[in-house]
């Protein structure tokens, strides 16, 4: 019997356990445990929480902002896609680019865009002006719930538009043939079908807007919400009693893990399955009931390109201090960007590269670990890979700060950090896409070359690392695509010296200097843009299917 330390793949899984337990599973504990202790005044954290009613209005708007984006995100998402799956129209390739828009546009760069159409001193405000037309203020709860809608119903969109093409029509055929109205059918048939994925994915909506930072910062002002208190607590109390800050992120844990395992429970529950079924071929849309919705989806459409237009826009317009001079253009912008404050892109090119090698080495080891290669390890291992997608990044920062500042690892005040924040925030999305060939790939070729006598570890990089190549890119492309983006942990975690784009982006934002914010997004759009289209183009990789 091989004793379990001679075996190089448990090897593995242990070193892979054990950076997990450092730099995951440590962090969280301290958090966790940080929450529980007295604060100033000799008051627990949980204490403050109910007796503050700042933080209590922050619970139940964190919450409430949640469901109405969830709702909202819902209502566009489900109905494009029943649009998308069953009809064809002019102009319908132009939908395929939505999943696009929730790569290439970070969230910050939507948050800064729509204050450059409807803030204060935005285009659009601006225009109403003249006329003698006031529109309402932009931030607060209008702008929370219009952008977040507008950014994360992509989510509810592609999770329904994979159920409706995976739906055997032959069913909605069955049922009608038994004289069962069309509408009737899709209620009784296809709705309990595809209902799972759509509750999955609205779930998901909803993790994202509790967890999410750089919109609730930057439109929130006097809407108190979870994130944007965390943060503020970790920034006055840095080098304090972290007490407030570990109590809001641990609150934030727990809505979340509420959120996922009801999550869980929805899709455990509503197990359909579909063998070998016809998806419904579209049929054409023609006369006069086509044109809402033709129209419906056009306008969904341009909403959702309108950030990349308006970020190209504010590039190349001239500006004096946070004044947008709209129509007359320059390339002062970017000439600054790229001559006179080059650092954020540099930190940007060298934390989230180092990042993106580290997460597809270990990607790829994890991967083949959980599939191939299950041992009494692999299950915690499994576990613990999907655990970051559960933690806001402001969560994820601040416990890596209060676990590496000063201790027997002193990262805190280095790049190292940050590397380590991109890497366990965004690991979860190598793993998934690195392993999904591997389901494909049978045992018998890796044995085979084994029993020919070929090394174990040989045996992987000869003959399975090959077959994984495609999944691996794929990986590759998406953590460096929402790496390169990533602000609500780095935020946290960053020294002066070490602005990543976003970043500093941010910063422009908070200081008003719109022109300046849009020269660094459209660069970051570029640097996000670029590995994707010669991806998609060039190798041909389907990154939303490995997705």
């Amino acid at each position: 019997m091989t004793r379990p330390f001679k075996d190089i793949w448990f090897v593995l899984s242990a070193a892979t356990l054990a950076l997990f337990a450092l730099f995951l599973l440590y962090p969280l504990l301290n958090v966790l445990s940080a929450s529980l202790s007295a604060g100033a005044g000799g008051q627990s954290g949980w204490a403050t929480l109910v007796n503050d009613p700042r933080y209590s209005s922050a619970v139940t708007n964190t919450l409430l902002l949640g469901a109405i984006v969830t709702v909202t995100s819902t209502l566009i998402g489900v109905p494009l896609a029943f649009v998308a799956a069953r009809f064809s129209f002019p102009g319908k390739a132009l939908i395929a680019l939505l999943p696009m828009t929730t790569l290439i546009v970070p969230e910050v760069i939507a948050a800064q865009t729509w204050l450059m159409i409807l803030g204060n001193n935005g285009f659009v405000t601006r225009a109403f002006a003249e006329w003698g037309i006031r529109l309402p203020s932009f931030y607060g709860w209008f702008g929370l719930i219009t952008v977040m809608t507008f950014v994360y119903y992509t989510y509810v969109y592609i999770g329904t538009l994979a159920a409706i093409k995976g739906f055997d029509s032959q069913l909605e055929e069955a049922s009608q043939s038994l004289g069962v109205p069309p509408g009737r059918t899709l209620l009784k048939v296809m709705v309990p079908v595809v209902a799972p994925s759509i509750l999955a994915s609205a779930l998901l909506v909803f993790t994202l807007v509790v967890g999410n930072f750089a919109v609730a910062t930057i439109l929130g002002q006097r809407v108190y919400l979870l994130s944007v208190l965390t943060y503020q607590s970790f920034v006055s109390e840095v080098g304090t009693n972290p007490v407030m800050q570990s109590t809001l992120a641990s609150v934030s844990i727990g809505i979340v893990a509420c959120a996922l395992f009801v999550q869980r429970w929805i899709v455990s529950r509503g197990r359909y399955e579909i063998v070998q079924g016809r998806g419904a071929k579209p049929s054409p849309l023609a006369g006069f009931a086509t044109l809402p919705i033709a129209l419906g989806a056009a306008f969904i459409m341009i909403v959702s390109l309108l950030p990349l237009v308006t970020i190209v826009a504010g590039a190349f317009t001239r500006a004096r201090g946070p004044v947008m001079r709209w129509g007359e253009w320059t390339t002062a912008n970017l000439e600054r960007v790229f001559l006179s404050a080059p650092d954020p892109i540099v930190n940007t090119l060298i934390f989230a590269g180092i990042a993106t090698v580290l997460s597809l080495l270990i990607s790829t080891v994890v991967g083949f670990l959980v599939v191939k290669k299950r041992n009494a390890l692999t299950p915690g291992i499994d576990y613990l890979s999907a655990l970051p997608l559960a933690l806001s990044g402001t969560v994820l920062g601040i416990g890596l700060m209060i676990s590496f500042n000063g201790s027997f690892l002193p990262l805190a005040g280095t790049g190292a950090i940050i590397v380590v924040a991109y890497l366990i925030r965004r690991l979860p999305f190598g793993i998934r896409n690195a392993s999904s060939t591997l389901y494909n790939i049978p045992n018998s070729i890796e044995d085979a070359s084994i029993s020919l006598g070929v090394p174990p570890l040989r045996s992987f990089f000869k003959v399975v690392f090959p077959l994984m190549l495609p999944s691996i890119a794929a990986a590759a492309v998406l953590v460096w695509t929402t790496t390169v983006a990533e602000l609500s942990a780095s935020v946290v975690v960053y020294s002066a010296g070490q602005e990543t784009m976003p970043i500093q982006i941010f910063r422009l934002i908070d200081s008003n200097l719109m022109a300046q914010a849009s020269a660094y997004g459209l660069v970051l759009v570029g640097v996000i843009l670029i590995p994707i289209l010669i991806a998609t183009t060039v190798f041909k990789i389907d990154l939303f299917a490995a997705k």
